[in-house]
Formats: structure tokens, C-alpha cells, sequence
């Protein structure tokens, strides 16, 4: 578990591809000024109504039904965890759907997996920053605390060596806005074929990877208590 105040770094693991995920890791704390510092809250009561904001690796496409990170997100923690995960979405559109999933689920926690799409359509990162924003605080303007689960710029080189890493922008976000990044996992996932099911979306074992990742990321800030 963090420490008070910790910041989200870890270190990075040198595999088959361990000088080019480093260097690409170190590239993208620089371009945004280091690590950045973890946000932190009480716990989560058991009922508290979670509202999972993502494309289609927040609806699990890859793997069977109930085993999409949410269903595993929710089996762990006893929380009403709504998957609001849409294939195929992406930042820009997503925030039209947003406001009306608040004021119906009025949830306590925020989870937002979302830019991969935008990626792939070549939306430059600047706009997908901005876009990722306005759903941060438009989520966290109705109360809910707000986690920001890190997506990388998806490329099928650096899939192929295990290189993804997290674009920046997400890290530049929840430094800016203050809430909780979710780092490293979904990237991690990707890099390792094992854990795919395709080139962008995790399998049944990448989702429980995912859940986890999550679900530490979680317990570190305080929302999910022992």
C-alpha cells in the first residue's frame, strides 16, 4: 500500500524489452514534470454506488460475460458498480452521455477508462486532454470522487515488443485536477500478448489484471478500506 502523500511511481520491471520500456517510461514522467502526487480519501461504504465511465475495455470486450473488469471490480468489494462502458466511444462523444448517468446513479465514485479510441483516430493529444478534462469535472461536480485509469497511445510496434506506455496526458490530468490515476496497468496489459485478446483489448485474464490494478490503486488512496 502508498504511504501518505506517495507519489504514482513505480519502478519499471526490465523484460525482453526492458531499455526501451524504461526509456520510454522515463520519457513520459519528463514531459510531464515527474511523478505525480496521489490524492487521498475515506473509505467507500459497502454500498456505495461506483459508475465505471469507459469504451469497450470498460464493457469487456475480449472476454466472456461477468468477466469485464467492473463485474470483478464489484465481486471484490461488495459496491454497486455500474458499467457504463460503450464500445467503440470515445473522450469527445463520451461527455454528451455523461450528465444523465450522474443525476440517474448519483454515484459516490467515478472510474473513467476512456481516449484509447480517440487514439486510434489520430485525435492529437492535446484534444483528447482537453476532452478527458471536462469529464473529470464534470464527474467530480456532482460530488463523486474521481479515479482516471491510464491508457497508452496505442502503437502495434511497440505492442510487439512489450513497449506501451501511458500517454502523458493522463498523468497531467489527475496532477491538475487532483484526483486519483490509475498508472501502468492497462499499458502493462497490452505489452504482453498472454494477457490479449487482440491488439487493444484485454482477454479474461487481462481483465482480472485490470480489476486488480484497479482495485490496489483503490486501496492505496483510502476508497477502498481493509
Amino acid at each position: 500500500m502508498l504511504a501518505v502523500g506517495q507519489q504514482a511511481c513505480k519502478w519499471v520491471v526490465v523484460d525482453r524489452a526492458g531499455t526501451l520500456r524504461a526509456l520510454l517510461y522515463l520519457l513520459a514522467l519528463l514531459s510531464t514534470g515527474g511523478c505525480t502526487e496521489q490524492p487521498e480519501y475515506q473509505a467507500l461504504p459497502r454500498d456505495a454506488v461506483v459508475l465505471v465511465f469507459g469504451d469497450s475495455v470498460t464493457a469487456g470486450l475480449g472476454a466472456a460475460a461477468g468477466e469485464d473488469f467492473p463485474s470483478l471490480l464489484a465481486a471484490a468489494t461488495g459496491w454497486q458498480v455500474v458499467n457504463a462502458g460503450v464500445s467503440g466511444d470515445t473522450a469527445r462523444e463520451a461527455r454528451e452521455r455523461l450528465p444523465p448517468l450522474l443525476d440517474t446513479w448519483q454515484p459516490d465514485l467515478v472510474i473513467v477508462e476512456l481516449g484509447g479510441n480517440d487514439f486510434l483516430r489520430q485525435t492529437p493529444a492535446t484534444r483528447v486532454r482537453d476532452y478527458l478534462r471536462d469529464i473529470v469535472r464534470t464527474a467530480r461536480a456532482s460530488g463523486a470522487r474521481v479515479a482516471l485509469v491510464a491508457v497508452p497511445r496505442l502503437s502495434l510496434l511497440r505492442a510487439s515488443v512489450g513497449a506501451l506506455a501511458d500517454s502523458p496526458v493522463y498523468a497531467e490530468i489527475a496532477g491538475q485536477e487532483n484526483v486519483l490515476l490509475v498508472p501502468d496497468v492497462l499499458a502493462d496489459i497490452l505489452s504482453q500478448a498472454h494477457l490479449r485478446a487482440d491488439r487493444i483489448h484485454p482477454n479474461a485474464a487481462g481483465y482480472r489484471q485490470l480489476a486488480a490494478g484497479v482495485g490496489e490503486a483503490l486501496a492505496a488512496s483510502g476508497l477502498l478500506g481493509d
